[in-house]
């Protein structure tokens, strides 16, 4: 993505491509479809227990952004159908943000959730962040498995994960290695 604006296409490991841009106000009705439809074990691994309950009130505060503070991107299909969302948010902590990500099951391992945490990260970067966390549940091994990618420290207790990885500009693991 360009600065903080404009649409960016991302090509994924299998070929797809999807269209990334921000989240915003136009994107409420979408979501909350999303947030009603998907499947039980994606609504618990997000929310870490039951989801909230879909309010005009929560579709604003997910989809009203300062984009500096709370900063979310979308990335859709062909059909311009979202499949992931992916957010921080500034802590109490400075230079601190939360993380979370959704992808939609047909799409997940195809290198989608990484691309957006490095979108992420730079946008966060650019804000005056130099580290994400992350809560989630501890059996939960595709976040896992992202956030080790990305060199996060992880500690967990009572079946909970806390993870957390400064940010950098450099690239992941994998194209270091080669």
């Amino acid at each position: 993505m360009d600065g903080d604006t404009g649409v960016t296409r991302v090509e994924l490991r299998d070929g797809r491509t999807v269209s990334v841009d921000r989240l915003g106000p136009g994107d409420a009705a979408a979501l909350g479809k999303a947030i009603s439809e998907a499947d039980r074990e994606t609504l618990y691994r997000r929310f870490c227990g039951a989801p909230p309950r879909v309010t005009p009130r929560l579709l604003a505060y997910l989809t009203e952004l300062d984009f500096e503070r709370r900063y979310a991107l979308v990335a859709r299909d062909d059909t311009g159908e979202g499949v992931a969302i992916a957010r921080y948010e500034a802590t109490q902590e400075e230079g601190v943000a939360e993380i979370a990500v959704v992808v939609l099951p047909g799409w997940r391992r195809a290198g989608l959730a990484s691309a957006l945490v490095r979108m992420l990260g730079e946008a966060a970067l650019r804000h005056g962040f130099d580290r994400f966390t992350a809560t989630y549940l501890a059996d939960n091994r595709p976040v896992a498995e992202l956030l080790e990618e990305a060199g996060a420290r992880q500690v967990i207790a009572s079946g909970i994960a806390n993870a957390s990885v400064s940010l950098t500009l450099e690239p992941p693991r994998e194209s270091r290695e080669g």
